[in-house]
C-alpha cells in the first residue's frame, strides 16, 4: 500500500486472499478443481481459525508510512481507545501494516530503532487484549528496497533476513492469535521475466519462513502468511504458491492475495460507471480462483484487502449507489466461498479521533453481508426537473432473497398506493408523492427515502431537484483549467475528451472516457470542474471536444483550445437528458509513437500512459489498413518486464514475446479505424516493440 494506496503505481484487479493451512499439504500438487458453485465445508482446525477472524480491517496509513513516524501520512497516533472501537464495530481481526526500512541501520546490522520496534509491538499487545486476531508485515519495503532482489540480490536477501530476525525474536513469546506476513505486493524491478520473479518470490517465502521458525518460542507454530508474487490473484501466482507451500509442508501457513475491483470500474474510467455484469464477472473470477486453487482442497483463505481504487482520488469516486452494490456482492460472494475479508482502511472510513464511520451506510452494507444478503435496487438517485411536469419513477428492485418491507421519509412511512406501489421487484414512486417530496424544488437532495427490508441493510433512494448543469468559458493553463460549474443538483458521472477526428486525448487515450480525479475533478462546493496538469501533458495542442455525463442523464458539450500552456475553455451546446450511455469498450485512441510493421492488415503501436518506480501501464493501438475481423499483437518486452494485468485483449503469457488477440467485442475494425487494449507492467517501461497480424 501506498500512501493513498495507489499514489505511484495502479493496481488492476488484484485480489487477496489469506490461506491458512491445518495439515499436510502434499495434495497442492494434484487434483481437480472443485466446481466454483460449490460450497467450503469447514472442516479442518484451521478453517475454524480463519473464520473466527471474520471480518477483519486494515490500520493503513500509520505504521506503514515512510515518514519519521505514524503520524507522517495525515493519521493521528494509535491509541488504545481507537482499537477497543475497532473490536466494538464488530471486527475480529486487524492488520497492522509497518514499514521498516526508514528506522534501521546501517550494513550489515540493520538495527531497527528500538523505541520504534517497542511502539509496534505496544500497539500489537493493545490490540491482542482487545482479542483481537493481529497481522503485522514487512510493507512499503517492497518497492523502497527489497524491490532491487534481481540486481542486489545478496544485499538485499541479508537486509531482508536481519530485518525479520529481529521481528522474530520481538514476537516469539506472543499470543497465537498474532500471525506475521513477509512482504507487501511484492514485485521485482530488472528481472529476467516470470520464471526469475516467482523464484524470488518463492526465496523471500522460505527464507522469511525458516527465520521464524527458528527463533521459537510460539513462533514454531505461528500461523505464518505467505504472499503471491505481486498479491495477485492469476492463477499462474497462485500455483506458484502452492508450489511453495507443497515445498514447505508446513501445516501452520497462510497465503495472501489483495482484491480491488474491476480496474476500469474501480477507478471510474472508460465509462465503466456502474456495477455492471463485467464488474460482477471479474469479481467471481477472482474468487473462484481462490477457491479452487485453497478453499476446495481444504485451505481457507482470507482476502487481506479489500476496497475501491478510485478511494485514492475521492471516496466519491465511484456513485454511492453503485459503490454499496459492490461492496455488498463482495462481502455476500467471499461469505459464499468461505473466504474472511479485511477492508483497507487509511483514514478514509471510520474516524479514528471520533470513532465513528464517516459513512455510515457503507459501514451498514458491510456489517449486513458478513451475515446475510441486502436488496439493493437499479439506482439510488430519483431527478426530478425543476419547473417540468412530475412523472411517477419506477426502478427495479434487486431483492437478493429478500421481501420489501416498508418505505419511511424520516420518521414518517409512506402509503402503499397513494405514495408508491410494488409490483413484482418494480417500485414505482408516484407523481403525487414525488411533487410533494419535491418541495419548493431547491436544487439537490429534497427528501431521502428508506426502503426496508426482510434481512441486511436499507436502501436509501435521494429525490433530487436538478436542472441540466451550465458551465462557463475558463481560461488557465496547461497547469490547471478550472472550468466554473452550476451543477444545478446534478452530479458528474464521467467526462469524454476527443480530438477532431473522435480519437482519445488526455491520459490513456485508449478510451475518450478519462479518469476521475486524474484527468477531470468536480467540486460541488467550489462549483468547478478542474482539469489538472496531468490531463494536459497527455494532450496535444489544438482543438480537444470535452462531453460531461451527468447522472440524471444530462450531457454538456465544452470545447478546449491548447496552444503551448496556455488553455482556454468554452461552453457546447447542451443535450436533453437521457440515460448516461454505455461507452464502446475501447473508443479509437491516436497513436503516440511509431507503428510497429505487421502484416499489411494492421499495425501496432505501443505508448507508455503512466510510469512509476518499477512498474507502468502502456497503451496499444491497433490500427487497421485493411477491414479485420480480428486481430493479434505480438508485445516483445525486454528482459526484466512482465505484464501484470491486461484489459480490452487477450495475452498468451506474461513476458518475453507475448501474443494479444482481440477482446470479443473490438476485434472487427474497419479500414482506416483502431481498436486498443492497455497493460500493467513491472519491470522497464521502454524498449517494447510490437507487431500486429489480423487473427
Amino acid at each position: 500500500m501506498v500512501k493513498c494506496r495507489f499514489c505511484s503505481k495502479l493496481s488492476v484487479s488484484l485480489l487477496t486472499a489469506v490461506t491458512l493451512i491445518a495439515g499436510p499439504v502434499s495434495w497442492l500438487a494434484g487434483g481437480q478443481p472443485a466446481s466454483a458453485a460449490a460450497k467450503p465445508a469447514a472442516t479442518t482446525p484451521a478453517q475454524a481459525v480463519v473464520a473466527a477472524m471474520q471480518p477483519g480491517w486494515n490500520l493503513g496509513n500509520s505504521f506503514d508510512s515512510t515518514g519519521a513516524d505514524e503520524t507522517s501520512w495525515g493519521n493521528p497516533v494509535v491509541t488504545q481507545a481507537l482499537l477497543a472501537n475497532v473490536q466494538a464495530q464488530g471486527f475480529k481481526s486487524i492488520r497492522i501494516p509497518v514499514t521498516w526500512g526508514q528506522h534501521e541501520g546501517a550494513a550489515p546490522n540493520y538495527t531497527i530503532d528500538a523505541t520504534y520496534l517497542a511502539r509496534v509491538k505496544q500497539v500489537v499487545d493493545w490490540a491482542l487484549a482487545d482479542n483481537l486476531y493481529v497481522m503485522i508485515n514487512m510493507h512499503h519495503d517492497s518497492w523502497q528496497w527489497v524491490t532491487n532482489m534481481p540486481t542486489q540480490h545478496d544485499a538485499v536477501l541479508a537486509r531482508f533476513n536481519a530485518t525479520w530476525t529481529q521481528i522474530a525474536s520481538t514476537f516469539r513469546d506472543e499470543s497465537a492469535k498474532l500471525v506475521l506476513e513477509p512482504i507487501n505486493e511484492q514485485s521485482f524491478t530488472g528481472s529476467s521475466g516470470d520464471a526469475q520473479n516467482y523464484s524470488l518470490m518463492n526465496e523471500l517465502n522460505t527464507s522469511f519462513h525458516s527465520i521464524v521458525r527458528a527463533s521459537g518460542g510460539n513462533n514454531a507454530t505461528r500461523y505464518l502468511v505467505l504472499p503471491t508474487l505481486a498479491t495477485s490473484g492469476d492463477q499462474a501466482g497462485l500455483d506458484a504458491l502452492a508450489t511453495t507451500i507443497t515445498a514447505l509442508n508446513d501445516p501452520d501457513l497462510i497465503t495472501t492475495i489483495h482484491y480491488y475491483g474491476y480496474w476500469p470500474f474501480s477507478t471510474n474510467i472508460a465509462g465503466t460507471t456502474t456495477f455492471d455484469a463485467t464488474t460482477q464477472k471479474d469479481l467471481t473470477d477472482t474468487l473462484d480462483r481462490a477457491y479452487n486453487t485453497f478453499v476446495a482442497k481444504g485451505i481457507p483463505v482470507i482476502i487481506g484487502e479489500y476496497g475501491l481504487l478510485g478511494f485514492d482520488k475521492d471516496t466519491g469516486a465511484i456513485e454511492q449507489g453503485e459503490k454499496l452494490k459492490y461492496f455488498e456482492y463482495l462481502g455476500y460472494y467471499a461469505r459464499l466461498k468461505g473466504i474472511t475479508t479485511m477492508l483497507w482502511d487509511n483514514g478514509q472510513h471510520f474516524d479514528r479521533t471520533a470513532f465513528v464511520w464517516k459513512d455510515p451506510d457503507l459501514y451498514a452494507e458491510l456489517k449486513a453481508s458478513w451475515t446475510t444478503r441486502s436488496a439493493t435496487a437499479s439506482t439510488d438517485q430519483l431527478f426530478i426537473a425543476r419547473g417540468a411536469t412530475v412523472t411517477a419513477r419506477t426502478v427495479t428492485l434487486n431483492l437478493n432473497g429478500a421481501t420489501f418491507t416498508d418505505l419511511t421519509q424520516g420518521a414518517t412511512k409512506l402509503t402503499s398506493g397513494t405514495d408508491y406501489t410494488l409490483a413484482g421487484d418494480q417500485l414505482t414512486f408516484t407523481a403525487s408523492a414525488l411533487n410533494r417530496l419535491t418541495g419548493a424544488q431547491a436544487y439537490g437532495v429534497n427528501a431521502t427515502l428508506t426502503a426496508t427490508f426482510s434481512q441486511g441493510a436499507p436502501w436509501k433512494f435521494n429525490v433530487i431537484t436538478y436542472n441540466t448543469p451550465v458551465l462557463t468559458s475558463a481560461t488557465g493553463t496547461t497547469s490547471s483549467l478550472v472550468i466554473p460549474t452550476a451543477f444545478n443538483g446534478d452530479q458528474l458521472a464521467t467526462m469524454e475528451a476527443a480530438y477532431s477526428d473522435g480519437s482519445g486525448a488526455g491520459p490513456q487515450n485508449w478510451t475518450t472516457y478519462k479518469e476521475y480525479g486524474t484527468a477531470y475533478q468536480p467540486s460541488y462546493t467550489a462549483n468547478t470542474i478542474t482539469l489538472p496538469s496531468a490531463f494536459f501533458a497527455e494532450t496535444n495542442n489544438g482543438t480537444v471536444n470535452l462531453t460531461f455525463h451527468f447522472w440524471s442523464g444530462a450531457i454538456v458539450k465544452y470545447t478546449l483550445v491548447k496552444s503551448g500552456t496556455s488553455v482556454t475553455g468554452s461552453a457546447g451546446p447542451v443535450s436533453t437528458p437521457t440515460p448516461t450511455p454505455t461507452p464502446t469498450p475501447t473508443p479509437t485512441a491516436t497513436p503516440t509513437a511509431t507503428p510497429s510493421p505487421g502484416s499489411g492488415a494492421c499495425t501496432a503501436t505501443v505508448s507508455v500512459s503512466s510510469s512509476w518506480s518499477g512498474g507502468f501501464t502502456a497503451d496499444v493501438t491497433v490500427k487497421a489498413t485493411s477491414a479485420i475481423t480480428g486481430w493479434k499483437v505480438t508485445l516483445t518486452l525486454p528482459s526484466g518486464t512482465s505484464i501484470v494485468n491486461i484489459w480490452n485483449g487477450v495475452a498468451s503469457g506474461t513476458s518475453g514475446a507475448v501474443t494479444v488477440t482481440n477482446a470479443p467485442y473490438n476485434g472487427t475494425v474497419a479500414a482506416g479505424g483502431s481498436a486498443a487494449f492497455g497493460y500493467q507492467g513491472s519491470g522497464s517501461s521502454t524498449g517494447t516493440t510490437a507487431v500486429c497480424a489480423a487473427a
